[in-house]
């Protein structure tokens, strides 16, 4: 029986090995075609392909099993389930501060900014509008210049001419929209999740290519439910945490 075949990843040693094959893995897998084989490798081959030890590699299955994605037999081997989807978002509630709080305290350098029509991925949040004004920029650490994440701001082409340009340098988009501009905030939904950097992203964050990143989405709407603005940032996966506390 022909097996599955995974992509290949460039592993970054900074982080934990089996959970950057995990991930590498599970993507192939929600990516695969209907017609790929259910069948993958052996644990031996499968930690060839990766350049990581068996150990590993059992460690990086045991969580895509546990994800449901995966089912392991005795004798017959480990086969994808046929109807393995990503799981669905987990819903947090926080407050505009604590956004605020997390973008600060890095050094901001503006790279671009203009007028460019909506990008097709981001249409359904600005339906009624041909264009948007982006921003473009490159926070690094204070201390070393590193950089630590590449920002993309889309906000309302209305909005665009109360942003002092010298305020985003200063402060994050929430805070220029909510204290200089007044924009009404009413909501701020997040999303992350990882995925492997591209040849931009690579060469900005100064990592290698298809090393782990986390890509955020920060939808920000106002009282009536209008998006304002949509920030996608990608972060170095190996400078950035994403830590959530849930108090009953």
């Amino acid at each position: 029986m022909t097996s599955f075949a995974p992509d290949s990843i460039v592993l970054n040693r900074k982080l934990p090995l089996w959970y950057q094959v995990s991930q590498s893995l599970r993507a192939s897998i929600l990516g695969r075609s209907p017609q790929d084989p259910l069948r993958l490798p052996t644990e031996e081959r499968l930690a060839e392909h990766y350049g990581v030890s068996v150990l590993t590699m059992r460690q990086a299955l045991k969580e895509l099993e546990d994800e449901g994605l995966i089912s392991r037999h005795r004798r017959r081997g480990t086969f994808i389930e046929p109807d393995a989807r990503r799981g669905a978002p987990v819903r947090l509630l926080g407050s505009v501060d604590a956004i605020v709080a997390q973008q600060s305290g890095m050094t901001t350098e503006l790279l671009d900014h203009g007028r460019t029509p909506v990008p097709a991925h981001l249409a359904e949040y600005f339906p009624d509008l041909p264009e948007v004004a982006t921003y473009h920029r490159l926070r690094c650490d204070e201390k070393t210049g590193e950089p630590t994440n590449h920002a993309v701001n889309h906000v309302r082409p209305e909005l665009a001419g109360l942003i002092d340009l010298d305020d985003l340098v200063r402060w994050p988009m929430t805070k220029v929209l909510r204290d200089v501009v007044g924009a009404d905030i009413g909501r701020i939904t997040d999303t992350v999740e990882a995925r492997l950097a591209d040849p931009e992203t690579s060469r900005l964050l100064e990592v290698p290519l298809l090393s782990p990143i986390l890509h955020y989405t920060g939808v920000t709407y106002d009282g009536g439910g209008r998006v304002l603005d949509v920030a996608v940032i990608q972060y170095r996966g190996d400078r950035f945490s994403f830590t959530v506390t849930l108090e009953a």
